[in-house]
């Protein structure tokens, strides 16, 4: 049977979520999107409320949660923090985290998971280049094997938490790809790795970071670095050499589905904006939510949002069913469609939700007093193509229902 309620333990997990995000994260969000920089001290916060590594075994400093509370825990901070920097934070320090324990080795995981549970340190994924973010397949950067180390060399590109690498008291870094075999042999050689450009509270050398100004969700960095013969232990090695690319794949499915969560709370607080506005602003002497050019128009948007909803959490409940259960009917590629689908649907309904909401705000959603604008840019990143481009959620859609002969160019 289907059963469309959350367990006790993810009401009382969400109920948790939501008292820190009011006390914590709402009186600030609007400060931390004015100055460019989530506060250490409230990274710190987060960590110690366990919002971070929330699906990771505990072994390991995490929570040992399910994936349906992640995404309820990014989707929740989202609504309370609507520019998106924080939830983008969870989220990045969540998904890829998790990654790291499905496919990293032990050292490696009992070294870098506890520093991020804690807050104490950052991880991400790099894996955007120069020459286009969609083509992971044609990565650049190179890896080869010298004295027992990898020695890797490239340019990464539109990477999330640039400058918090860098402030965290203990660092933190990136799941990345780089190339282990000749150009030819495209995806097939590919590895996996982690690069921590700061790790015990010292810069590496090799590494040259560079930040760029986002229009939106100022919060978090976003920004670039060059690779110099910058050498990684074999211990951050992910997974079998020149498989890389399926695992980042597998990655990037997790991630996601975050990302949609956090489209999805920011897009609740957009509707919750308008509802507040429906119940004072009148014009012509009526309530300007009596228009069904409005009240139509809302209506269609909310149900859109909650289709997506409902969707997020399916695709975060099949992650579970995979990565936590091990349950045999499923496998890893069964997560495509659903990913693909949040992914497509969930930013897009997102910024036109916030849309419609300056809109119907008229000259006052201008303002910066109205803040709408700062949900809206936070989302866009999203539906520009960050984690995924859009027409790429298209194609896979496409690719895994009608068959890779049939769509392949």
């Amino acid at each position: 049977m289907v059963d469309f309620k959350f367990s006790e333990e993810e009401e009382l997990f969400r109920e948790s979520v939501i008292e820190f995000a009011k006390r914590y994260i709402e009186p600030k969000w609007i400060e931390i999107d004015e100055q460019g920089k989530i506060p250490l001290d409230l990274i710190k916060k987060m960590g110690e409320q366990g919002l971070f590594c929330i699906p990771c075994s505990d072994q390991y400093g995490g929570m040992d949660g399910t994936y349906l509370m992640t995404a309820i825990a990014v989707e929740e901070i989202a609504y309370h923090e609507p520019a998106v920097a924080l939830a983008v934070y969870t989220l990045l320090n969540n998904g890829w985290p998790y990654a790291l324990e499905l496919f990293g080795t032990e050292e490696a995981k009992q070294e870098i998971l506890p520093r991020v549970a804690k807050g104490e340190a950052f991880y991400g994924i790099a894996s955007t280049e120069p020459h286009g973010g969609s083509d992971v397949a044609g990565t650049k950067t190179r890896a080869e094997k010298r004295d027992g180390k990898w020695i890797l060399s490239g340019e990464k590109i539109y990477i999330s938490g640039v400058q918090e690498v860098q402030d965290l008291p203990y660092g933190g870094g990136f799941f990345t790809i780089a190339r282990t075999g000749s150009v030819e042999e495209g995806h097939r050689a590919l590895t996996a790795f982690n690069v921590l450009p700061k790790w015990e509270g010292k810069i590496r050398p090799g590494f040259e970071p560079t930040i760029f100004d986002d229009i939106g969700r100022h919060g978090l960095s976003t920004g670039g670095f060059k690779l110099t013969d910058f050498e990684v232990e074999e211990k951050h090695v992910l997974g079998e050499i020149n498989k890389g690319f399926y695992l980042i794949m597998q990655g990037f499915n997790l991630a996601r589905i975050l990302v949609s969560s956090a489209c999805v709370g920011s897009a609740r607080w957009a509707i919750d904006q308008a509802v507040n506005y429906f119940r004072e602003k009148k014009i012509f002497g009526r309530y300007l939510s009596s228009f069904q050019g409005v009240n139509f128009k809302f209506a269609e948007l909310y149900a859109e949002l909650e289709m997506v909803r409902l969707m997020v959490y399916k695709a975060a409940w099949l992650a579970d069913k995979i990565y936590k259960e091990k349950d045999p009917a499923y496998k890893p590629k069964d997560l495509n469609i659903p990913v693909a689908i949040v992914k497509m649907k969930a930013p897009e309904i997102a910024t036109k939700i916030y849309t419609e909401v300056l809109k119907w705000y008229g000259a006052y959603g201008y303002t910066k007093e109205a803040q709408i604008y700062r949900g809206w840019l936070g989302t866009f990143s999203y539906t520009i193509g960050a984690e995924g481009a859009q027409n790429i959620m298209r194609y896979i859609i496409a690719r895994d229902i009608i068959g890779t002969e049939y769509v392949r160019a």
